[in-house]
């Protein structure tokens, strides 16, 4: 392997994005891909020559400020990249070319600051942004993305009206559907339509005197907001929180899913009956409700989204990572495993144990659930197919290669390049950051 310009990767022409091709071999099959989509990268992600952050999980990611509007200048140079694309991809009868499409963008943007997708537009915008989300392992499935436009509602009763809709259409009683809803856009001079909540379920996290936590330790701060805007729990390690939800009117406002949608998987095990004494169980949707979808120049600051689990994604990191739920010490105690010294290996044989029990459990339940070798096998032929058709396929190795058994799937030997492209799902500040600082600062003061 060559180090070129500070870069270790073989190339073509060099190694920097622009430069020319990027090799990416597999070091167990020896398959290379050559990858040219790279110069579409339209984002540094951080690293330079003498500083890589490709081993930050959470970097790479630097959130815009909330209060952060684009100028007309940025919003028309990003639409003009992406009618180009929408206009050599999409066909549609009745549509105005691309030149007449960029004189009404123009116009409306010099008018107002801004301007509106059609429906196609954003339906395509959306699709694509799943394509370029160079962390997700099922993005393979991007053309089917069902695309639920609300940008017409004003009020937080209209956006918690869509949000069970969406709940009904993507649970499909187990057989999972992967949709996002669209709310209004970013707009000059108004405050942003959010939702406060990282997923439409979420388990509480409640602070014990002493330090500890009852529930997912994940959703202390915002438990203690919903707890603060009047909601009422059972105090259980279990108990699912309500959304919250925002308009421009600044005021948020918490509602439950009804009942009927909350559905939740208990977990137990095909050969340990205690398994299910323990208790556990987790909701059957990940739906993902706080990042921004950025289309065109434009800022959908409330677009969620949902698809379906990889097992490791609760077997490993939300029932066992050790700012989680951490279960791991009980169950392997339950099992009789020998937990004196890490050389027995017994939390690898409760993490495996674990991800049996939530794979049984889904499946006896009928909820869609993918298991990570699976998942892995998809990825290397979507990987494939992504350098065939449009020569490259951005892919964060940190995020693809599971928690669990990573060297035992194909991408652990896959070389990979991370780069940005638009459209894009982008992390946002939390909306509730600063009434955080309120609580704390509420519970430093004497009574």
């Amino acid at each position: 392997m060559d180090v070129r310009n500070g870069c270790p990767m073989r190339t073509v022409e060099g190694c920097r994005f622009g430069n020319g091709a990027i090799l990416l071999q597999n070091d167990e099959t020896g398959i290379e891909f050559r990858d040219t989509l790279n110069k579409k990268a339209v984002t540094n992600i951080g690293c330079d020559h003498k500083e890589c952050y490709a081993s930050v999980v959470s970097g790479q990611s630097n959130p815009r400020p909330n209060d952060e509007h684009r100028s007309p200048e940025v919003i028309l140079e990003q639409a003009r990249d992406f009618f180009k694309d929408f206009y050599e991809n999409v066909q549609l009868d009745g549509i105005v070319d691309y030149e007449s499409r960029m004189q009404q963008v123009n116009s409306a943007v010099q008018t107002s600051g801004t301007y509106q997708l059609t429906y196609e537009e954003m339906k395509y915008g959306a699709r694509v942004a799943w394509r370029n989300s160079a962390r997700c392992i099922a993005r393979m499935f991007w053309p089917k993305l069902e695309v639920f436009d609300y940008r017409h509602v004003t009020t937080t009763e209209e956006m918690a009206d869509a949000l069970i809709r969406h709940v009904e259409f993507g649970l499909n009683n187990g057989n999972i559907r992967v949709g996002i809803t669209v709310f209004p856009q970013r707009m000059p001079g108004r405050n942003n339509f959010r939702m406060w909540n990282s997923q439409f379920f979420n388990y509480a996290g409640y602070e014990m005197p002493d330090g500890t936590v009852v529930g997912d330790p994940q959703n202390v701060s915002l438990t203690k907001i919903c707890q603060k805007l009047g909601w009422k729990s059972k105090g259980t390690r279990f108990d699912l929180l309500p959304l919250i939800v925002s308009a421009p009117d600044g005021r948020p406002k918490l509602f439950e899913i009804p009942k009927r949608l909350c559905k939740e998987v208990p977990l137990e095990h095909p050969k340990y009956n205690w398994f299910a004494e323990m208790g556990l169980k987790w909701f059957a949707m990940p739906a993902v409700a706080d990042m921004r979808l950025d289309i065109g120049g434009l800022e959908f600051t409330a677009a969620p989204f949902n698809g379906w689990y990889t097992s490791p994604e609760i077997g490993t990191r939300n029932l066992c990572d050790l700012h989680r739920y951490n279960i791991t010490k009980d169950v392997a105690d339950k099992m009789g495993l020998d937990t004196s010294n890490d050389s027995t290996l017994w939390k690898d044989q409760v993490m495996v144990q674990v991800n049996v029990a939530v794979l049984h459990s889904y499946q006896k339940e009928g909820v869609s659930l993918v298991d990570h070798h699976s998942a892995a096998e998809a990825y290397m032929k979507f990987m494939a197919s992504e350098h065939q058709q449009r020569g490259g396929c951005p892919s964060d190795w940190v995020w693809l290669v599971p928690p669990i058994s990573g060297s035992l799937t194909p991408l652990y030997n896959q070389n990979m390049i991370n780069y940005k492209l638009k459209p894009s799902y982008e992390y946002q500040e939390k909306v509730w950051k600063d009434m955080v600082e309120d609580l704390q600062n509420e519970s430093k003061t004497p009574k």
